[in-house]
């Protein structure tokens, strides 16, 4: 699944190729895609068409896009989501599931999503709210690379709970926008096995650790996010290379970086994790 680094590339492509321009028509060519909608495909086309777009928000992996009075498209892309601004000239995608025409005749915007996890829905935001937060998300924290993120509050809340480290990075009512890959990757950076207890982490370590979260995607950021096969890609449908820097994440059996003994993989969760044994101790 696009974590925050993957979410972010969309986001600015979306600020930079839809905002301000005015939809003509909403065509939903698969149900499932707005299946958040209550009324369906009928009342999300009615509720888009003739509205402007605002600029692109993000809070972790959600996206919307504000559309004036107090209401917003929210999108989540889910496993295989992508957002692409195509010529309407380009032949529709093997799995294009939304088209956004404008009034300008430009590009069009195109939901594809080869599974159909992820979706888009046309919400209440939170009245007064210049980023027209959607009511369905207000309870998602903030994420490292948000401006408004408090980090003595982020620590001091990680070393409260009764949980371990790397549930607590993954929990989005905590902090947003942290996923698998660079859970992963953090704790490798912070020398911190996936399953030491959150309350025995002193305020330095609690720090680093977000230091590290924060470092980690904005270096993804940097280079297009973590792609590894063609779902994963920006507007114009190119993929980011932050999986070639990758320390921990994907690399069973390949040196660790740091001491050279071999990176190991352990079921987590439904999922996996990806540390070193030597530089990251398991807790007694």
């Amino acid at each position: 699944m696009p974590e925050l680094p993957e979410v972010e590339v969309v986001r600015r492509g979306l600020a930079r190729w839809a905002a301000g321009r005015t939809v003509a028509e909403a065509q939903v060519l698969h149900p499932r895609s707005v299946r958040r909608q209550p009324g369906g495909a009928d009342e999300f086309a009615a509720r888009l068409t003739g509205t402007t777009l605002g600029e692109a928000q993000r809070r972790g992996k959600y996206l919307w896009v504000p559309l004036g009075g107090d209401q917003a498209l929210i999108g989540h892309l889910g496993m295989s989501g992508q957002l692409l601004v195509q010529d309407a000239s380009v032949p529709d995608e093997t799995h294009l599931r939304v088209r956004l025409r404008f009034t300008d005749g430009g590009s069009e915007l195109r939901f594809v999503d080869q599974r159909t996890f992820g979706g888009l829905a046309v919400e209440e935001s939170e009245p007064g709210d210049p980023e027209s937060t959607p009511l369905s998300i207000a309870h998602i924290a903030r994420d490292p690379l948000d401006a408004r993120f408090d980090d003595a509050a982020f620590t001091a809340a990680l070393r409260a709970k009764r949980t371990t480290v790397k549930r607590a990075l993954l929990d989005q009512t905590l902090i947003s926008g942290v996923g698998n890959i660079y859970a992963d990757e953090s704790l490798w950076r912070a020398k911190l096995h996936y399953e030491r207890p959150t309350a025995t982490l002193t305020r330095p370590q609690a720090a680093t650790l977000l230091g590290h979260a924060r470092d980690v995607m904005n270096a993804a950021l940097a280079v297009g996010g973590t792609s590894f096969d063609s779902l994963y890609v920006n507007v114009n449908g190119e993929s980011g290379y932050f999986s070639r820097e990758l320390d921990a994440y994907g690399r069973e059996g390949e040196p660790c970086r740091r001491c050279g003994t071999a990176i190991r993989r352990e079921p987590w969760m439904n999922r996996s994790s990806y540390f070193c044994p030597k530089c990251q101790r398991p807790p007694r």
